[in-house]
């Protein structure tokens, strides 16, 4: 029987997490060198200052309307997602926005995406909302497919963009 080496790669990873026990909790001023460590989208020069602005306005875990977790194997931070409660922009109805997400490369495919963006879903209601939005690049396939498998679809907002001359 010939083994998809993917598959393979996915099992261990599971049971790397399920070894180390997956924590999701909220992000607090030492896990900021790992989640620049994790973004890699972007320069990587402009981050430090960025994740610091983030963290000043979303981390202090004090508003129900501004989320900014970790995700926490041992010692290690293996991912995040950030999000807040949004209201009336363009006549929409108050709703939860999920504007950043990402997982450690070396744990990927471990459910733990799923895990922080369920506990994300969780605490939007629990401030409210009833709907959750995001938005990611069309070429982003890997993105677009988890949040496709976690019941997002297109919505009745377009963006719409063009370059500023």
């Amino acid at each position: 029987m010939k083994l998809d080496i993917a598959c393979v790669i996915v099992v261990l990873r599971y049971h790397m997490a399920m070894k180390d026990p997956i924590l999701i909790r909220n992000a607090v001023p030492t896990d900021l060198d790992a989640i620049i460590a994790i973004d890699d989208v972007g320069p990587k020069e402009e981050k430090p200052a960025y994740w610091r602005g983030i963290f000043a306005h979303y981390g202090s875990g004090e508003k129900k309307d501004r989320i900014f977790l970790v995700a926490e194997a041992g010692n290690d931070i293996v991912g995040f997602i950030a999000g807040e409660v949004r209201a009336w922009e363009f006549g929409s109805a108050p709703c939860g926005w999920v504007f950043a997400m990402a997982v450690s490369p070396k744990m990927r495919g471990a459910g733990i995406a799923k895990r922080m963006f369920d506990e994300i879903c969780r605490r939007l209601k629990g401030a409210g909302v009833t709907t959750v939005r995001t938005m990611v690049d069309r070429n982003n396939k890997v993105t677009l497919s988890f949040f496709r498998s976690r019941g997002l679809r297109s919505g009745r907002y377009i963006e719409l963009e063009r370059e500023i001359d």
